[in-house]
């Protein structure tokens, strides 16, 4: 886990996110309370709980982008899931344990990632020896055989490194276990069932051998991946990863104001609670069953976001509540926030489509007063249609490069200047037409 202060953390993010400092500086002390929880004691590091957070805004202000930067940040396994997508027992859709599993799953891809960057070295040697097979046929026992016969293979070997072989074109032998395609409903699910049959008859079915065409480059690149994952131990891969989920794991969940009841509710509104005591369980800290083994949830660090537009915090059942007791309300955004979205950014939206361009051999140029003139557009469409906060942007772009877009191509001009003009052009009759805006912008 990287060792970063809550001040660098807030660095980091504001590479990448405008404004939210509220936000930013909540998930940057709940990150640095992991790090020092390592620190502590065995005996009391098991008694301090996350502090877990909801994050109260409107869509596109830069919730989902906060956790999401935060967790490739800790290189901790993180996933996003929707609230409004489970169902209490007994009714058909997700349980609520699924974004448990699916944690677990993403966390063995990481480390068996990992482990086997550390095996390549070992797995560069054994894919030469194959390729070197592959291009001399009939030779591999060659070292066996009398003094200096593998002259030849020494030549072949030294030709390969040097890169004279990238070209040529072989024959790699690729294995791929056939299975019919199986869904088991049962009490763990369909998720989890499923994947243990594949895994219970993975062996019964026979492997279809398959021959690829490619050049050497690409074929000793392959090579290595087939041998770097054979070295991978993966009884050391599931130890490492639930390590890694139950210590470091995140998870968001979303649209949590979808699942908040109010009060004297009926119907619908008795499955949503149904909902929140499954989901309880887990935040509070639970075990829960995967096909690796049973993964503790007592630290894994939730954030819950949500618009809390008709419904709000208290309307959460207070058992959950009181598992979320960090509250942070993220702002609207304004044209001066816009503005500073269409540049300032690591992955500022101008620079964006200017690379993209780019790639055309067309020189995008926007003015100051053409990126004002469309988050002037941007906040204005907001006021008066439905409030998407930053996602507005990415509609009013494509809609004011759409003309230049289409025949980029074989447009013989090159360079493309944008002023406040041409803004004004494509988009104030969109934007004044209230009926256009709304399926346009």
């Amino acid at each position: 886990m990287n060792n970063f202060t809550p001040r660098e953390i807030v660095s980091e993010l504001d590479r990448y996110i405008v404004g939210q400092n509220n936000a930013k500086r909540a998930v940057a002390v709940a990150l640095r309370n992991r790090w020092r929880r390592q620190q502590v004691d065995p005996d009391l590091r098991e008694e301090i709980a996350p502090k877990n957070i909801i994050m109260i805004g409107p869509t596109g202000v830069g919730k989902t982008e906060i956790a999401r930067r935060l967790a490739r940040l800790a290189q901790a396994p993180f996933i996003k899931v929707e609230a409004s997508k489970f169902t209490e027992i007994g009714y058909v859709g997700r349980d609520v344990e699924s974004m448990v599993r699916d944690l677990v799953e993403l966390a063995i891809l990481m480390v068996k990632t990992e482990e086997a960057k550390s095996q390549r070295i070992k797995a560069e040697d054994i894919a030469e020896e194959r390729l070197l097979d592959i291009l001399l046929p009939g030779e591999k026992n060659l070292a066996e055989a009398k003094d200096g016969s593998s002259t030849t293979r020494d030549k072949l070997r030294q030709l390969l490194r040097m890169g004279e072989l990238n070209e040529r074109m072989v024959e790699v032998e690729t294995q791929d276990t056939q299975m019919p395609d199986m869904q088991v409903f049962g009490p763990q699910g369909p998720e989890e069932m499923g994947f243990n049959i594949k895994e219970m008859f993975g062996n019964i079915f026979p492997k279809k051998t398959k021959n690829r065409r490619m050049k050497v480059s690409e074929a000793q690149e392959l090579l290595i991946e087939i041998e770097a994952e054979k070295l991978v131990d993966m009884d050391k891969v599931q130890t490492l990863a639930k390590e890694l989920t139950e210590q470091n794991g995140i998870i968001f969940i979303d649209e949590i104001d979808k699942i908040a009841s109010r009060e004297g509710g009926h119907g619908p509104e008795v499955s949503r609670e149904g909902v929140q005591r499954d989901i309880l369980p887990i935040v509070e800290g639970s075990s829960v069953t995967t096909k690796y083994g049973p993964v503790k949830t007592d630290h894994i660090l939730f954030i819950a976001a949500g618009a809390f537009h008709v419904a709000k915090p208290s309307d959460l059942i207070p058992e959950l509540q009181g598992r979320f007791p960090i509250r942070v309300e993220l702002d609207s955004l304004e044209e001066a926030d816009f503005i500073r979205i269409l540049t300032e950014p690591h992955n500022a939206l101008i620079r964006q489509y200017q690379a993209l361009m780019a790639t055309e051999g067309i020189n995008l140029e926007f003015t100051e007063a053409a990126i004002k003139a469309i988050a002037e557009t941007a906040a204005s469409v907001n006021e008066r249609t439905e409030n998407i906060g930053a996602r507005r942007l990415h509609t009013i772009m494509e809609t004011l490069l759409e003309e230049l877009s289409f025949p980029a191509p074989e447009r013989p001009e090159k360079r493309f200047p944008i002023d406040e003009d041409f803004v004004r052009e494509r988009l104030t009759e969109i934007a004044d037409n209230e009926d256009l805006s709304r399926y346009i912008l």
